[in-house]
């Protein structure tokens, strides 16, 4: 009996120091989400390198063969276009909200003859632009999220090293623009 009330105390002492120590973790966890490492980095509408050569990655475990930039918006302001121009081997786009869930996302097979434009708005932005569409939309896939903070993250595939230069310059050419 003695042994049972021994191993119970250990318990809840031991359950309670992990308790602790986890809500004193908590203010340093948050601080390090991928919105507060995007707005140490650059304002709104500004693409940032996540895995700056020759510096740590701003977000943690990237893949190695992929090089990313993202960027942030807020569409209160407006709409967000996000282009670019050449070719890579193979791009992909996610839109996720303030909190980092996806709210969307696709690839360069999946856009029509591998163009790398589209616009980010609300649905309400979204009725506007089919009611009155300006002509440098008109190849534009259009994307509407129910969120007014988000990031948009690039992601390009580097085959191998001798690619590197092209994906980067492909990359800094990404335009992340309010519309």
């Amino acid at each position: 009996m003695s042994r049972l009330l021994h191993a119970l105390v250990v318990g809840l002492v031991g359950a309670g120091i992990v308790h602790i120590v986890v809500l004193l973790l908590v203010p340093v966890y948050s601080e390090r989400d991928a919105w507060s490492a995007l707005s140490q980095q650059a304002n709104f509408y500004r693409t940032v390198r996540l895995d700056p050569p020759g510096a740590p990655p701003l977000i943690g475990s990237l893949d190695p063969l992929i090089d990313a930039v993202a960027c942030r918006f807020d569409l209160r302001d407006g709409v967000v276009r996000v282009h670019g121009e050449g070719q890579v081997p193979y791009w992909s786009i996610s839109v996720h909200d303030r909190a980092g869930l996806n709210v969307y996302s696709f690839n360069d097979r999946s856009s029509p003859r591998g163009l790398f434009d589209f616009v980010v708005a609300t649905p309400a932005q979204m009725i506007g632009l089919r009611n009155a569409l300006p002509p440098e939309l008109d190849d534009s896939i259009f994307i509407e999220a129910d969120t007014a903070e988000g990031i948009v993250v690039v992601r390009a595939f580097v085959p191998d090293e001798s690619w590197e230069p092209t994906i980067t310059a492909w990359l800094r050419g990404v335009a992340c623009t309010l519309h």
